[in-house]
């Protein structure tokens, strides 16, 4: 028989058509091409300027489309009203959001206060991990529809063995991370190809380490996330949430009762050079479902040398030199004026955006403060 003759020496072009021929589907791309899988095209807005601002080096970005991100949280620190907004700012761009649901919470009204059309959301129990897992896969194969899959949430949905198990935690033992691990190999590039990402939300637990070095692990990494190391790799973003105890994080109406939390946001994770970012805001409940946006404009210029402090009053510098005075009560209404508005946007952008990306701001404003001090 005789032998296969070899091709010449080929272009990368020509390497490619021969890959992709070989593969039965195009995986071998150019990366200058910007229609390359690789590259975040579009983000999804959080509904908070200030957390978009941090997310990505040297832009204002959101929810990486086409990657996987989490959201993780102590109790009650607000990760499904968040997954709520963003929903509703995925349904905006003309994304199919499918909801995975492990905890039977999710309410219609919730969700319309929140900004979605629930009506256009696909609503699914999530049964077990392995159910989550292949729903998404058929979804992904069998149509070319751009999806937000939003899974609430990942540490209190079962594998199947815990469904038929008894309760003895030891009996499944690390079945979940497995099943997972091999669902993050199966399911990370067809998220890639179809534009589509993947929401994670995920619980907090406290980080109980042994051994010599445990009280160091202690103070550095407090908390850990169930769903094993295979997840922890396969994140583009990590968002963590903290709620401060203190009843000052409490946000109370004019009765005294509570509808929101302050909320303290750390970027656990970050391929996008943000990792240890942080910033804070509200996250109301009550009449009002989401992150109060504007309200923490105002702490994210608050070391701007164009917010200028005198006693009670402030002063908003513009371009031209002049500036508008204002207290800090008033710092809401003052946002309706589109003028003053704008400029905050300006200075925001500056402040949280420009320094970072040109390394001309103080590193203390942009990383927790703890952190450091550990």
């Amino acid at each position: 028989m005789a032998k296969k003759q070899k091709a010449g020496r080929l272009s990368i072009d020509q390497m490619r058509k021969l890959i992709n021929k070989k593969a039965g589907q195009e995986v071998a791309v150019d990366l200058a091409d910007e229609s390359n899988p690789t590259i975040v095209k579009q983000w999804i807005p959080t509904g908070s300027r200030w957390l978009d601002s941090i997310i990505c080096r040297g832009k204002s970005a959101g929810i990486p489309v086409g990657k996987v991100t989490e959201i993780a949280g102590l109790e009650a620190s607000g990760k499904s009203y968040m997954a709520a907004q963003i929903a509703g700012n995925a349904q905006k761009m003309g994304i199919d959001v499918v909801y995975f649901d492990s905890e039977s919470s999710l309410d219609f009204t919730f969700l319309e206060k929140a900004g979605c059309d629930a009506s256009k959301i696909l609503y699914i129990q999530a049964t077990s991990v392995e159910f989550v897992m292949e729903t998404m896969e058929e979804l992904l194969k069998s149509t070319d529809s751009q999806f937000l899959f939003i899974w609430d949430s990942l540490a209190l949905t079962p594998s199947i063995s815990d469904l038929e198990g008894d309760f003895n935690p030891n009996s499944s033992m690390a079945v979940k991370p497995r099943i997972l691990a091999k669902a993050m190999s199966k399911l990370t590039i067809p998220l890639a190809n179809s534009q589509s990402a993947f929401l994670v939300l995920n619980q907090l637990k406290t980080n109980i380490p042994q051994g010599p070095t445990a009280r160091v692990q202690m103070l550095t990494t407090p908390y850990n996330t169930p769903g094993g190391k295979a997840m922890i790799y396969a994140y583009s973003l990590r968002i963590w949430l903290t709620r401060p105890k203190a009843k000052a994080s409490f946000v109370l109406d004019e009765h005294g009762y509570r509808v929101g939390n302050t909320v303290k946001v750390k970027l656990e994770k970050s391929r996008f050079g943000t990792q240890g970012r942080q910033c804070q805001f509200k996250i109301l409940w009550g009449d009002e479902v989401g992150i109060a946006d504007g309200e923490s404009w105002f702490d994210a210029i608050q070391s701007s040398e164009h917010l200028e402090r005198s006693g009670a009053w402030y002063e908003l510098k513009y371009a031209d030199g002049t500036g508008e005075k204002f207290q800090s009560a008033h710092w809401m209404a003052k946002l309706q004026d589109e003028k003053f508005k704008a400029r905050v946007l300006e200075v925001m952008d500056e402040e949280v955006v420009l320094k970072f990306h040109e390394r001309t701001g103080d590193a203390s404003d942009f990383y927790d403060q703890e952190e450091n001090s550990s």
